[in-house]
């Protein structure tokens, strides 16, 4: 039986111990909407396959990972499996309160996944904390309708031979708005994000030392190719989501670059535009945007048992089920032969599943520091830059000392 929002009542409560659950036949999972097929946890409520337990899975609504830390600070209402997002990093610090996978055996199954998404399950210290879920492997989404009214190239072939470097995208972007005044994405930031996702290098090294203020650091790179994209006109200056929606049905943008999760936003909310939209490799490698894990914290009732669920869960053929219910894309390759399949239509005769297959087989290796999340200054800085015409030079300069503060304040530094 799913409990919605169970937890948040039992985080809470008063008592001792760490477990939610009394019944010793029962595993407990923590998990947001949309993160798991329904159909396989109803199977895992009945019986986790393979073992003598069966799975209570609560749905956690907002701040999940806030309630998540403050169970383990408090040491009292833990769950025995929990999903975590894209920010696992954001547990390296308290990585004593996770099982490691590899002591249940997780490298024997290293082979069936992305390596690169394996290896971002991975802590400094070499402990293997995170079962891979779901991945976000990225392109480059775009209105073939737009680019041909504006005598651009449109077909995806031709359009991914036109944006081989960023060099090549910003000037299809500038010529774009030159000719028919439509954007090729929506703000700075977006490019800023996701030049980063498909670096192999982004804001720290695996010791958590700052890269971002060498020469030619990625991060550098990333920013000036934002800047150059705003003096382009390839953004359109929208730093709002509503905006930004509204213009993919207007027809005032014609493109993004995110994660392959992003077909089902852009069908959610422009659902007049299927049929014209259409995918081509952004500039470069192409990278990874979003994924899930799954990690056991250390006072699991059973971690046996609870291992089995999370590869269970993301057997090939599970992981294409994933895909059908809630459009999760696989961090198993062997799940594109496992009954995959995009029947929408939404990019015309395009098979977007083919895309982003070829898309994840070529996403590299980077590390993901648990200290990103003080480097927001970047983003804040990069956003009055294209809102408020500051200077590049001097708006990198402030972030770079916003940063620095951030980071000696907490010993990095």
């Amino acid at each position: 039986m799913l409990q919605a929002g169970a937890a948040a009542g039992l985080l809470a409560g008063c008592g001792s111990g760490t477990s939610i659950s009394s019944d010793p036949d029962e595993l407990v999972l923590w998990y947001w909407n949309r993160s798991i097929a329904p159909s396989l946890l109803e199977t895992a409520a009945q019986q986790i396959p393979g073992t003598g337990r069966r799975l209570r899975a609560d749905v956690l609504g907002g701040a999940f990972d806030t309630k998540l830390r403050t169970g383990f600070a408090a040491q009292a209402y833990i769950p025995d499996i929990t999903a975590v997002n894209s920010n696992a990093a954001l547990y390296f610090p308290s990585e004593d309160q996770f099982l490691d996978l590899d002591e249940l055996g997780a490298q024997q199954h290293r082979g069936d996944y992305y390596g690169w998404k394996w290896d971002l399950g991975r802590t400094p210290s070499g402990r293997f904390l995170f079962w891979p879920m779901d991945t976000g492997p990225t392109g480059f989404f775009y209105r073939a309708d737009l680019l041909a009214a504006a005598g651009l190239p449109s077909a995806p072939e031709e359009v991914s031979a036109a944006v081989r470097d960023w060099p090549d995208w910003i000037e299809l972007g500038r010529e774009l708005r030159r000719s028919s005044d439509v954007a090729l994405i929506g703000n700075a930031v977006m490019v800023f994000n996701q030049y980063l996702n498909a670096s192999p290098e982004r804001f720290f090294d695996a010791e958590d030392r700052p890269l971002f203020h060498e020469d030619g650091s990625a991060v550098r790179a990333a920013w000036d190719t934002a800047v150059a994209a705003v003096q382009a006109g390839a953004s359109l200056n929208l730093q709002v989501e509503n905006e930004q929606n509204a213009a993919w049905n207007s027809g005032k943008l014609a493109g993004h670059i995110e994660g392959a999760w992003w077909m089902k936003v852009l069908s959610d909310t422009a659902p007049q535009t299927a049929g014209q939209w259409r995918l081509a490799r952004q500039p470069g490698d192409p990278g990874n945007s979003g994924g899930s894990f799954l990690a056991l914290p250390k006072d699991c009732k059973d971690p046996e048992a609870a291992f089995a669920f999370a590869r269970w869960l993301t057997l090939p053929e599970n992981q294409a089920r994933s895909y059908t219910e809630v459009q999760l894309f696989p961090s198993a390759p062997a799940a594109f032969t496992s009954g995959m399949e995009d029947t929408t239509g939404f990019f015309g005769e395009q098979d977007p599943l083919a895309f982003f297959s070829d898309a994840a087989a070529n996403v590299p290796t980077t590390f993901i520091s648990t200290y990103e999340n003080q480097i927001g200054a970047f983003r804040d800085q990069l956003r009055v830059v294209e809102s408020a015409g500051k200077d590049p030079d001097a708006a990198w300069q402030d972030a770079v000392d916003v940063i620095d503060k951030l980071l000696r304040k907490r010993g990095v530094i």
